[in-house]
């Protein structure tokens, strides 16, 4: 039987690949587009300090060279079927422990919507310790959209992504980014059967489902949601149950004078698929409200206000609240409750741009702050560099009464590493 379950995700390569490579083997004189892009990202993650004594020291900055080489293929089979793929391979010089451990205390699992999958390293072997270099890869998107009269169907691995909000969603925890994420320009694929039924020029209905581990109910996922537009507004409204939770949704946005305005928020009844029986003390709110603005050709800017009552509301209680099934279930990584996020772009010239964002934690003042500078050096082919760095009182391991090392925060951004990077990106 293990076997059997081991040799499982080789058998869906090898149904995979046929109908990947279709296009190129029997329709080659056929509508086939093959694209992609090259990254590569320098990255040095500087540790807080923990205030503490010599007996622990500092941990020395830790180095990643990270690369990504992504193939995307598309065929347009005919005029109601077309199919779409697209594969990572990533080489990653990093330091032994980045393969282990996140620099962040909370992270977002990006992969937990797949129900079958190829193991993520390619070298060295799952049963070996990585040192210093490792290969990776992804396939993340393999899909078959069916254009019909009433509706699109897209079966496979997809990206499904919503709301208006520029940093923070409360509707979107099916694979979001986190705020420190260098690349965000796609997102990750899930896998899904997804119906979309356009309803005028202006409005749609969406539906899906959203396959988990092993197509396990407990760790899917499924949604509908409405989109139509009344008085010159943008609504959405969207039900998705995840992983034994509901979630409740609602994403407006319109212009207000020359701002543009978004409302974005979601209610999650905790565990109420779930066979166990628990009360509302795990229900929780998040919220976004912003506006954004052109300051003048050159300049644009934005403000963000975010609400998670998942959060603690006081430094000391961050760490035991971690628990809480938001963080394990429902993409929620900020510790707080209330959070001011803006953000300001440049163009200091045709080629060269100066974006800035803060993620300010309004409770414990603390902040997470990114400069970026990027240089457009010829056609497709792109230079950045980059920081963020968190500015807050740091964390302290003190011994408590049983004489066992705790580990106590003071504010939240104050326990984030300082990062620093550099990009390199070329597009094909």
């Amino acid at each position: 039987m293990r076997d059997e379950v081991d040799s499982l995700p080789r058998k869906c390569l090898a149904l995979i690949l046929p109908l990947l490579l279709w296009p190129i083997w029997g329709f080659a004189d056929e509508p086939f587009s093959i694209n992609g892009h090259y990254k590569n990202f320098f990255v040095v993650f500087s540790l807080p300090k923990y205030g503490i004594s010599a007996t622990l020291p500092d941990q020395p900055p830790l180095g990643a060279v990270n690369n990504r080489l992504r193939l995307k293929l598309f065929y347009n089979v005919n005029t109601w079927l077309s199919l779409n793929a697209a594969y990572d391979f990533s080489p990653r010089i990093q330091d032994p422990l980045l393969f282990e451990n996140q620099p962040v205390l909370v992270s977002l699992d990006p992969f937990k919507y797949r129900a079958i999958d190829f193991d993520a390293r390619l070298y060295p072997a799952q049963n070996k310790n990585v040192a210093s270099f490792g290969i990776f890869h992804n396939l993340d998107r393999a899909l078959v959209t069916v254009k019909t009269a009433p509706a699109d169907i897209v079966i496979g691995r997809q990206a499904i992504a919503w709301g208006s909000a520029r940093v923070l969603n409360p509707t979107d925890i099916l694979a979001p980014f986190s705020f420190e994420e260098l690349d965000t320009e796609e997102r990750i694929g899930v896998d899904a059967v997804r119906i979309r039924v356009p309803l005028s020029a202006l409005a749609e209905f969406d539906a899906g489902y959203v396959f988990g581990k092993d197509f396990q109910f407990e760790q899917s996922a499924f949604f509908t949601r409405a989109k139509f537009y009344v008085m010159k507004t943008d609504v959405a409204l969207l039900l998705l149950g995840f992983r034994e939770h509901l979630l409740a949704g609602i994403d407006i946005a319109r212009s207000i004078g020359g701002a543009g305005f978004w409302l974005e928020a979601a209610y999650v009844f905790a565990e109420l698929f779930s066979d166990a029986v628990t009360g509302k003390e795990n229900d929780y709110f998040r919220g976004a409200i912003g506006l954004d603005y052109a300051l003048s050709g050159r300049t644009y800017g934005f403000i963000e206000y975010h609400f998670s009552e998942a959060g603690a509301g006081k430094p000391e209680n961050y760490l035991q609240n971690m628990s809480h099934p938001a963080f394990f279930d429902g993409a929620v990584y900020l510790l707080g409750r209330h959070y001011l996020a803006p953000g300001l772009t440049h163009q200091i010239t045709p080629l060269i741009s100066f974006s800035g964002q803060t993620l300010f934690n309004l409770a414990d003042q603390s902040m997470f702050v990114s400069p970026t500078v990027e240089y457009n050096i010829a056609q497709n082919i792109y230079v950045s560099a980059g920081a963020f760095f968190g500015i807050g009182k740091h964390p302290e391991i003190v011994i408590d009464e049983a004489f066992a090392p705790v580990l106590k925060f003071h504010s939240e951004f104050g326990g984030y590493p300082n990062i620093y990077f550099s990009s390199f990106r070329i597009y094909f």
